[in-house]
């Protein structure tokens, strides 16, 4: 997840079909189609059916625990109970190989400034408008990346992550789909995750474009399909578009602040916000290639201007008329990151009353939540779940 998505015949009732599984119950609460309810009869459900609601995401592993993006980071996840883990972040080497970082500029999570035969490597990039220096996995092989190790990526709030760092290498997809097929057999259940590609805009102008090498791997791999346990995000809806062609896997569509462009809509001239795409009709627009949509937490209940919660908007409603379903980010337990009316003392690295913010937030109807802490959104789900 970011800080700041087959053919238009067949979308319809995939997207509905996910809706209706992922919200676990009948066509009626989000209106289903007879068609819709036709599809998911002769389909016989599956898939995201068996997922419960509202559903926890897993943000990079349980990232609340562990360096981000590791195999530690995952299997945590779901020692803690996440339903889906997002593994990973994904972005190119220079030979071509997708692997899982946060972003492609890797100063702040790996040791590679510790590594002088890449001191070198060090540069200023413009990545998406914004002038970026450190290093960059395109300018690395994955023999390369492979020699640096993981490490937290905010310290300051995460002092015991440390404690961690060094201790894993960088993940590749590959690795990912077949640690996901690992764990599924050895848990007895689905294990599912919920990679996202990364800047896909920046990575084609340079020739390393990610939809087709995604859906490479997911069709090496069996994991192209309707029922995969794989769904796709990004935060440019014509990356997503371009994947709803290449695959059949549930596609969401990232949403950051109201006022913000996505930056392929910046390339293109689309003048459109992100204000115009939680609108009803920007809404269908997006259903009618993708299946979800993942809002900022803000764009559900704002905040005012002194970080406290107003009062929910209408874009759960919105959304759920549509079909699409709605897994926002990110919970995370700390102060810093949790609405002012939610907060406990200042420190940065302290608890804040973080199940109160998870049972307003269930509140809203949202079909699930990206979290830095599963097991914590594992409990604030049973709470909200069991009154």
């Amino acid at each position: 997840m970011g800080t700041q998505e087959n053919e238009q015949t067949g979308g319809t009732g995939r997207r509905m079909l996910l809706g209706a599984a992922v919200l676990g119950a009948s066509g009626a609460v989000l209106g289903l189609s007879g068609t819709a309810k036709a599809a998911e009869a002769r389909t016989g459900g599956g898939g995201v059916r068996s997922l419960p609601r509202p559903t926890i995401i897993g943000h990079r592993g349980a990232s609340g625990y562990r360096p981000e993006h590791t195999f530690g980071s995952y299997q945590l996840a779901l020692d803690m109970g996440a339903d889906i883990v997002e593994a990973g972040d994904l972005v190119p080497t220079k030979d071509g190989h997708l692997v899982c970082r946060h972003e492609p500029e890797i100063g702040g999570t790996t040791d590679v400034a510790n590594h002088p035969e890449f001191a070198d490597r060090k540069k200023t990039k413009s990545l998406d408008g914004v002038a970026t220096t450190g290093w960059f996995t395109e300018d690395f092989t994955l023999a390369e990346l492979k020699t640096l190790r993981a490490v937290e990526r905010i310290p300051a709030n995460r002092p015991h992550n440390t404690l961690y760092n060094g201790r894993w290498e960088i993940p590749t997809f590959e690795e990912v789909l077949k640690w996901q097929d690992e764990q599924t057999r050895k848990r007895g259940k689905q294990v599912w995750i919920y990679p996202e590609l990364k800047h896909p805009t920046y990575f084609r102008k340079q020739g390393l474009a990610l939809e087709e090498r995604v859906a490479k791997v997911l069709h090496k791999h069996g994991k192209d399909r309707r029922n995969s346990p794989v769904i796709i995000q990004s935060f440019e809806p014509t990356s997503i578009q371009r994947l709803n062609k290449l695959v059949d896997n549930p596609l969401a569509v990232l949403l950051s602040g109201p006022t913000t462009r996505p930056w392929d809509f910046v390339e293109t001239g689309d003048p459109r916000t992100v204000a115009d795409l939680v609108k009803p009709a920007g809404l269908r627009e997006i259903a009618s290639y993708a299946q979800g949509i993942g809002p900022t937490l803000d764009l559900v209940i704002p905040k005012d201007a002194n970080g406290n919660l107003t009062t929910p908007t209408t874009l759960v409603s919105d959304a759920h008329k549509v079909g699409l379903i709605l897994h926002p980010w990110t919970m995370r337990n700390e102060n810093p990151f949790l609405p002012a009316d939610f907060r406990k003392g200042t420190d940065a690295d302290a608890y804040g009353d973080v199940f109160g913010a998870y049972r307003t937030y269930f509140a809203t109807g949202i079909d699930g939540v990206f979290t830095d802490n599963p097991d914590t959104g594992v409990l604030a789900r049973e709470d909200f779940v069991n009154g």
